[in-house]
């Protein structure tokens, strides 16, 4: 039996006796009574969730000094980038600045990672800002188990030592809390079926979606505020938690010209051949097809595709798009192929959400977005048009090991959207977005516009506001933004005082959620929580101290710095290139 399918039955099991597994929404709403027949472990923090932020928080702790207990659901490490298996998504000034000195060493690993054990091509090998896959989305396509070798060397030191308890295919069930504090985290290790209480000093929920937040009774937003709440000019009219981005399975192949690799008909291939998003402004036809909606402009325009040479039809090639190991870059001696990563428009999941639904449905959204993914490779083996008037490519190959599950699927859904904590403070689009800040300033042009300056920045980052369709029937949501700051008021909870949030789900809008997602970003939130609750510790203090007090502040902001977080951006990014 597969990992994948081990995990399934045990989360079902956990359903059947009632069990918390907060993804599911067990209706614990709430603390409940901790297994007194647990083994114990203790911490100064206890990191939930092992993915980017998970990663980073617990870095930055290690390396401040405190014990750290950190789990993932998984068996791999590494959230989005390893896991989900999407490569990562940055700034275009991401080569200079705009990231902390941690995550431009994981960035360094992977390409170091390429140079030592690869067969690259001498002129490859000379490229600083090697990326391996060429692919057009990233300067740093690659391999998802190539960055988790590059975060479990990272890691591997503490655990050497001890000072790191990595406990994997773990998640948590239960919390206890007194007086505002977290005190304990109750989780089961779906291996063994055990349950194993954590206590620490300050916890951080790192999970995908925001798993902990409502087994603490942490106050949090899901799904849409609406316009009346936030004043956002992008923000959909009415308040909906139910209406949630779309998530993705996502999946690697190869291709042979002249071989045959099609896999079995999809039992929903027929459904999924024939769905049109009923979505609003409409979707321009099937799914399954070329044409898409362009999420800025807005307009059908039709994407390209050809795993053998250039595209001759399309916007841009979606072979190369997300393309994570290019040929050309490696020895022929080597074999290695093309590779490219899917993970498109064609396979985003619209019918359900993984937020506050029982286990049933959400395992029920799972294999259906699995079989979303599958039609949509056996569409382009067998139907898709080709350029040259003929129909599929039956050469390509779902390459199971990159993604290292047996039906080829990635691990976990690629998520966009978490639960979000009830913040000190609260990112609006009238912060960051270039067209709501014009209005909101006066202005009638974006000339010299910058984003709101926070006086309490912990982090920078940019990306365009990126909204894929949604379960509520909005299509996409995609508009300018501002290289934007992060402020710590969005990483402290309006009530508990030791619990910080250390991934996507800061105290952003729906809207604002859709630029401070991505890798980056989700890794600098993670560092900054680290360091936070170590200088919590060291100060005998909670993090709303460092909020309210401008000294305590401005000392934090200086670690900071030292530690290599970049928290304004330069005067003149805008000229670098």
């Amino acid at each position: 039996m597969s990992f994948q399918q081990n995990r399934i039955n045990r989360r079902e099991s956990l359903a059947k006796v009632g069990l918390g597994v907060p993804a599911f929404s067990m209706g614990l709403t709430g603390c409940r009574t901790l297994n007194k027949s647990a083994r114990e472990l203790k911490a100064d923090f206890v990191v939930i969730g092992g993915g980017l932020g998970g990663c980073a928080s617990a870095l930055s702790a290690l390396r401040s000094g405190l014990s750290v207990i950190m789990t993932e659901e998984t068996d791999w490490i590494g959230g989005q980038l390893t896991s989900q298996g999407v490569p990562p998504d940055e700034h275009k000034w991401i080569e200079s600045f705009g990231c902390t000195r941690t995550y431009r060493e994981l960035r360094n690993a992977i390409r170091n990672y390429y140079k030592k054990n690869y067969p690259l091509t001498p002129a490859a090998r000379d490229r600083k800002n090697l990326n391996p896959g060429s692919g057009s989305v990233s300067r740093l396509c690659h391999e998802p188990r190539v960055a988790l070798a590059c975060l479990e060397a990272m890691l591997r030191p503490f655990v050497a030592s001890g000072k790191l308890t990595l406990l994997k295919e773990t998640i948590p069930t239960a919390v206890e809390t007194d007086n505002d504090e977290i005190k304990s985290v109750e989780v089961m290790d779906l291996r063994k079926n055990a349950h194993l209480v954590l206590h620490g000093r300050f916890f951080a929920d790192a999970t995908e979606l925001g798993d902990l937040l409502p087994l603490a009774q942490c106050e949090h937003v899901v799904g849409t505020e609406g316009k009346r709440t936030t004043g956002e000019l992008h923000m959909p009219e009415n308040a909906s938690p139910e209406n949630q981005q779309a998530f993705t399975m996502c999946f690697a192949v190869d291709h042979a010209e002249g071989e045959n690799h099609t896999i079995d008909k999809p039992s929903e291939y027929d459904f999924w051949k024939a769905f049109v998003p009923d979505i609003t402004p409409p979707w321009p036809g099937r799914l399954l097809d070329f044409t898409y909606t362009h999420p800025s402009s807005g307009l059908a325009k039709r994407l390209g595709f050809n795993p053998t040479g250039p595209h001759k039809l399309g916007i841009i090639n979606l072979w190369t798009y997300r393309r994570i190991v290019a040929a050309k870059n490696f020895m022929p001696h080597s074999g290695l192929r093309d590779v490219s990563l899917i993970n498109w428009p064609q396979n985003d999941y619209l019918l359900g959400n993984l937020v506050d639904v029982t286990a049933a449905e959400r395992q029920r959204h799972i294999d259906r977005s699995k079989q979303l993914s599958l039609s949509l490779l056996y569409w382009l083996q067998t139907e898709a048009p080709r350029d040259d008037g003929g129909r599929g490519w039956p050469g390509l190959r779902l390459r199971n090991d990159v993604m290292g599950t047996d039906d080829g699927m990635a691990k976990f859904p690629y998520v966009r959207e978490s639960r979000r904590i009830k913040s000190l403070s609260t990112i609006l689009e009238q912060h960051c977005g270039v067209e709501n800040r014009m209005k909101v300033l006066g202005l009638k042009n974006s000339k010299g516009l910058r984003a709101k300056r926070y006086p309490d920045s912990v982090g920078i980052g940019h990306y365009q506001i990126d909204l894929h369709p949604s379960t509520g029937g909005d299509n996409y949501i995609d508009f300018a933004a501002l290289p934007f700051e992060i402020p710590l008021g969005a990483l402290i909870p309006r009530r508990l005082k030791n619990l910080i949030p250390a991934s996507k789900n800061i105290g952003t809008t729906h809207v604002t959620n859709g630029c401070y997602r991505l890798h980056p970003v989700e890794w600098n939130i993670g560092e900054v929580a680290g360091i936070l609750a170590s200088e919590s510790i060291a100060q005998a203090t909670t993090p709303e101290h460092f909020y309210r007090s401008k000294k305590q502040l401005a000392d934090f902001q200086n670690t900071l710095i030292k530690r290599g977080v970049e928290i304004r951006w330069p005067e003149n990014f805008e000229t670098a290139s």
